[in-house]
């Protein structure tokens, strides 16, 4: 039974699942998600990402519905049922339904949801090759570290970078260089790998984590702060994380070539050390 859903606990076809109009998450984006993929059938670090989305429920002040191993369980029944080569997982827990009003309703169910689609990793060809990205105006809310499902300033950035006929659009607040709309942003600059600090202006991804763990085992230096337009623009690499890209070399940005605008040997390095990770 490929693409499935589990809407409250309960399992069925995905063109079959069904909320409430009345759903918080409908009518006012009132609820957080995940996404975890699965390789060679397993699930990948299913605790971080469980992690992370009780601490964007917490600051919300959402209950997480299921406890942690709760989660799980869904999760492998999930995986069961839907017996695909390899997944993609979305999680979602929203305040719940109520008629519509801005404060809290209380008590109140929280609705959950996760659904199991086929995973379609990148082509390989992409990955030796790199990518193109764009530059623009980051104009997402204030609590970026959140993973709320409110994503339409994300929404519109994918789509100007696919508009742009490019892979990613990397957001700049102020000048400075916060994350991609689907992805952590890492710059090469003199041998260290920079990136954007854990807080409120991005979202630290698990793969993010897992990557520069990865760079201080082999010696890579690696320092968590913001870097300006212009010091990306001037960078030797530049590449993406995340749960879907893994780690992607960006070769051009607004149509500039990073570095010789080819994937450079650091991310190069890592893209085969995930692979063994993973592996």
């Amino acid at each position: 039974m490929p693409d499935i859903a589990c809407v409250n606990g309960r399992f069925g076809p995905l063109a079959d699942a069904v909320v409430s109009v009345e759903d918080r998450g409908f009518q006012f984006g009132d609820g957080v998600y995940e996404v975890i993929r699965t390789y060679r059938g397993r699930p990948f670090a299913v605790d971080e990402h469980l992690a992370r989305l009780e601490r964007s429920a917490q600051a919300l002040q959402l209950s997480l519905g299921p406890s942690k191993a709760q989660w799980g369980t869904l999760i492998e029944e999930g995986l069961r049922l839907s017996d695909l080569p390899e997944t993609k997982i979305y999680l979602q827990i929203t305040r719940g339904q109520a008629p519509r009003d801005h404060p809290f309703p209380v008590p109140l169910l929280p609705t959950t949801v996760l659904t199991f689609r086929e995973l379609h990793p990148l082509d390989v060809l992409v990955r030796q090759t790199g990518v193109q990205a764009i530059l623009l105006e980051d104009i997402r809310w204030g609590r970026c570290d959140i993973k709320s499902v409110n994503l339409l300033p994300n929404v519109l950035a994918r789509q100007r970078a696919k508009e742009a006929g490019v892979f990613e659009a990397i957001l700049l607040r102020d000048g400075v260089v916060t994350e991609g709309s689907v992805s952590n942003v890492m710059v090469v600059r003199n041998g260290t790998i920079q990136t954007a600090p854990e807080g409120p202006r991005i979202l630290s991804g698990v793969t993010r984590a897992k990557v520069l763990e990865l760079a201080k085992k082999e010696g890579i230096p690696v320092a968590e702060t913001m870097v300006r337009r212009e010091d990306l623009l001037g960078a030797s690499e530049v590449f993406l994380t995340g749960t879907t890209v893994e780690v992607l070399p960006v070769v051009r940005v607004d149509g500039q070539a990073i570095g010789s605008a080819v994937p450079g040997p650091i991310a190069q390095l890592l893209s085969r050390r995930w692979e063994a990770l993973v592996g």
